[in-house]
């Protein structure tokens, strides 16, 4: 099992945001597992989505049940191999998993952020992930690899530092949001807000942590999530044991949880309100909606991504209803407008949005297939 060791680097230096607001003295919290190459050139980093963390891979030796949010990927002789490259996890500013966020003292003020954390954008986080990389002396990126947010930071990163990332491996992300992800996001933010122990974002100062709101949040996006085939499968119409019912059926009653989707739900909201945070979910589901690099364009995606260069894997599943194949195959054309390298697998699971964190053979074949050919490329010294 490989082991992980959580590292922490201060920068003291203010981060510009897109905001016109910028951060100084903020940590970033990254791991990293296998070797940096002689050259320096088989460097991996990983981008996370909404929930996930700097945790990527392995276990931490005083807590061996840890384990990585992507370990079925990333290790000795996975898919994306640690003993050919040298993987990087961080942590987003903003995080409630090390990284300097809401809960942090600002070092301006000597109180604690709160709501007043600055919105931060995919763009900033790439920027910052861009400064760890440049103290850790790495100059260009053997690949950047994501799924869902994670994703949208790997083509950002294609964007923003094209001379500096060899591959992009893109998994079921988009290029923007559309308006219901947008709503749906905007009703879990509402849930977060209207908590009456949110107390405009400031509740750290009166002890309380938000936890309703929290749950629903939770449970809206564990809805989109999941496909309707996995929902139905898992849960269908079934009711409680527990519950004691009359000859119908039914206990006829709109308060008690009566069905098992409904125990499900509740217990992964009851789960999620223990250890995140309010303000981040409200930060983090912002960058979601902002992030859209054809704006500046005229809405044109081909003429957004005119400035990548490097090659490009995308990955989408056909039951992926939050992101789905057709956004994926949106980039594709807009990438192959600009005669760029692209490989894509359309991948028909029934796991809805989660699949990408899931065990599919065709899935892992096709990344392992990916990153095998770019470490044979490493080794013989060509162009990976």
């Amino acid at each position: 099992m490989l082991i992980a060791q959580s590292q922490s680097m201060l920068f003291e230096a203010p981060l510009p945001l897109q905001s016109g607001a910028a951060i100084r003295g903020y940590s970033l919290s990254y791991e990293t597992y296998g070797t940096l190459n002689a050259d320096k050139s088989n460097a991996v980093l990983i981008c996370h989505a909404l929930n996930a963390s700097h945790h990527v891979a392995g276990v931490y030796t005083d807590q061996p049940k840890n384990l990585g949010w992507w370990d079925n990927m990333i290790g000795p002789g996975k898919s994306l191999d640690t003993d050919q490259f040298f993987v990087i996890g961080v942590n987003n500013l903003g995080s409630c998993f090390g990284s300097t966020g809401p809960m942090h003292v600002n070092p301006d003020t000597g109180r604690v952020y709160g709501a007043d954390f600055p919105v931060v954008t995919v763009e900033d986080w790439v920027n910052a992930q861009a400064r760890l990389l440049d103290v850790l002396g790495i100059e260009q990126l053997a690949a950047v690899m994501g799924g869902s947010l994670g994703g949208m930071q790997a083509l950002s990163w294609t964007l923003q530092y094209p001379q500096r990332v060899k591959h992009a491996v893109v998994v079921a992300s988009a290029p923007n949001l559309n308006a219901e992800n947008i709503a749906f996001n905007e009703v879990a933010r509402r849930a977060i807000v209207t908590d009456p122990d949110f107390n405009d974002g400031h509740f750290y100062a009166q002890g309380v942590v938000p936890k309703r709101g929290l749950r629903i949040a939770r449970m809206i996006g564990h809805i989109t999530y999941l496909s309707d085939d996995v929902m139905n499968e898992k849960f269908g119409r079934e009711l409680r044991e527990a519950v004691t019912h009359n000859a119908t059926g039914y206990k006829y009653s709109t308060q008690d949880v009566e069905f098992q989707i409904e125990s499900y739900l509740r217990y992964q909201g009851d789960k999620f309100s223990e250890y995140f945070d309010a303000n981040t979910y409200l930060l983090i589901t912002r960058a979601l909606d902002y992030f859209d690099p054809a704006r500046a364009f005229g809405g044109d995606l081909s003429q957004a991504f005119a400035r990548a260069s490097c090659k490009f894997l995308l990955v989408s599943f056909s039951t992926d209803w939050r992101f789905s194949p057709a956004r994926s195959r949106e980039m594709v054309k807009a990438l192959l407008d600009n005669h760029r390298d692209v490989s894509y697998a359309e991948i028909d699971a029934p796991h809805g949005h989660d699949a990408f964190l899931l065990d599919d053979a065709r899935y892992m074949n096709v990344v392992r297939s990916y990153f095998a050919n770019m470490a044979k490329s490493l080794h013989e010294g060509g162009a990976a």
